[in-house]
């Protein structure tokens, strides 16, 4: 007759129960309220959602990180969402490659490319004319970047992801978007009297409103797909519609003259690819991106604006800058002068000072500077290869449209027409160590991915 010892049964689950038990009892003396038991009860469920929920937590991190928008709804500040995402996003993603081994890393040229250039960009912290700065830079944002940059392609796996990813990004910018215009309504944070900001306490680049048109501009592209890729449902279109009018309002309400040239990018490079005339279409681009600059009033801004006379003191200021940035890649060809180091260093290179050290206002003048000529050599050979990849899965998708839903379009156009709309306005903003181009970057590695294995097995 077997003996059963109800004490050995009862050991284990007592022991559990008091560990969990413990901690909460020791929190209920030093905060004795209710919301601590529902909180630590609700713990296991939130850990369970995290790990089953991999890519929404980092795809949350990145929109709360790009798009700031704890910054546009201050009220969600103190809560720390951006911290508690990158935690949940780290976790999740360590769950999947180490535990369950369900994640499936690859490897493809453009990664390997991107890879390159963030190496070169750490050795080159040990060279930086001001190592603390550049080290504070990497160690509090570039890494982030890095490491969710990889986290996007590997975890962005089904249609679904995809379609998640399409509708977000575009809801994000519509919320960017009305805050702005709240903003300008009502003249909240303009700068030099007319020109829009979100946020500018936080010092962040929704306070500048050059960055903030680059941020706008991002989902712009999205939602034009949205409008113009066709499967769609009606209500996605409507959404699209929605979005793109308000992004385009608000980015007029910045008044950056970058700004309304990666509209009339984007505007551009939609319709080339759908309206066989092209002489027509180049002359009614000039007259729509006339009109932008007429309803933006960029005549009417205390820098750049039609008071001055012959090259304005806004085009002068990036002229200097970038000649500058020239002189700190010849100083330094090898490494630059290091990872945000060009603010520091612009008073010892430029041949205008009037006070004050100014941003290079060029994504290329800026990497060159801070990374050299092999640096900005490596990220052109980068910029250049995600555009290819994008370019060729845009093809493959057409070419076999019974293959892949109508999302996939969507955003497949929208990331390639986000390519191009970032090389003009980055052109005439520093964007070359913020989120914007590693997005796109991740996104177009893998829809390259999705559709070069979907395709492959339906061809066989």
């Amino acid at each position: 007759m077997i003996q059963i010892n109800v004490k050995d049964q009862l050991r284990q689950p007592l022991i559990i129960i008091l560990t969990a038990c413990i901690p909460l009892a020791i929190t209920w003396v030093f905060l004795p309220h209710p919301a601590i038991a529902i909180a630590v009860g609700a713990l296991p469920l939130v850990i369970l959602f995290v790990l089953k929920q991999p890519f929404l937590m980092v795809l949350l991190f990145v929109l709360f990180s790009f798009f700031r928008l704890h910054e546009v709804f201050p009220q969600l500040e103190p809560f720390r969402i951006p911290l508690l995402l990158s935690i949940a996003s780290l976790t999740a993603l360590i769950w999947q490659v180490a535990v369950t081994k369900k994640l499936t890393i690859y490897w493809t040229p453009e990664l390997k490319k991107a890879s390159l250039f963030f190496v070169f960009v750490i050795l080159g912290i040990a060279l930086a004319t001001n190592r603390p700065l550049a080290l504070d830079y990497f160690t509090s944002t570039y890494w982030k970047i890095i490491v969710m940059t990889f986290a996007i392609v590997w975890l962005t796996r089904t249609a679904r992801d995809f379609s998640l990813s399409l509708h977000l990004v575009t809801f994000s910018g519509l919320l960017v978007g009305l805050a702005a215009l709240y903003n300008k309504f009502y003249s909240i944070g303009l700068v030099e009297g007319t020109r829009v900001t979100i946020g500018r306490d936080f010092g962040s680049v929704l306070g500048d409103p050059n960055d903030l048109s680059l941020v706008l501009l991002f989902p712009f592209s999205f939602a034009l797909a949205l409008i113009l890729s066709p499967g769609l449902s009606k209500p996605q279109r409507l959404f699209g519609v929605v979005t793109a009018i308000v992004l385009i309002l608000a980015i007029i309400a910045t008044q950056s003259r970058g700004g309304l040239l990666g509209v009339a990018a984007v505007i551009t490079v939609f319709v080339w690819r759908r309206v066989a005339s092209k002489t027509l279409l180049i002359i009614c681009g000039a007259l729509v991106l006339a009109s932008l600059f007429l309803f933006a009033g960029i005549s009417d801004r205390q820098s750049g604006g039609a008071a001055e006379v012959g090259i304005d003191e806004s085009a002068m200021g990036r002229l200097y800058a970038w000649e500058a940035a020239f002189d700190m890649a010849l100083d330094n060809p090898i490494s630059g002068v290091g990872i945000d180091n060009f603010h520091p260093n612009y008073f010892f290179y430029s041949n205008y000072w009037d006070g004050l050290n100014h941003a290079v206002h060029s994504t290329w003048f800026g990497v060159l500077a801070e990374t050299g000529f092999i640096g900005l050599y490596l990220f052109l050979v980068l910029v250049v290869a995600v555009i290819r990849c994008a370019s060729k899965a845009l093809h493959t998708i057409k070419d076999n449209p019974d293959k892949f839903p109508p999302t996939i379009l969507a955003i497949a156009e929208g990331n390639l027409i986000g390519l191009v709309g970032f090389c003009v306005t980055g052109s005439f903003l520093t964007q070359t160590f913020t989120w914007p181009l590693y997005i796109l970057l991740a996104f177009t590695v893998a829809i390259g991915h999705f559709i070069s294995t979907n395709n492959n097995q339906k061809s066989k």
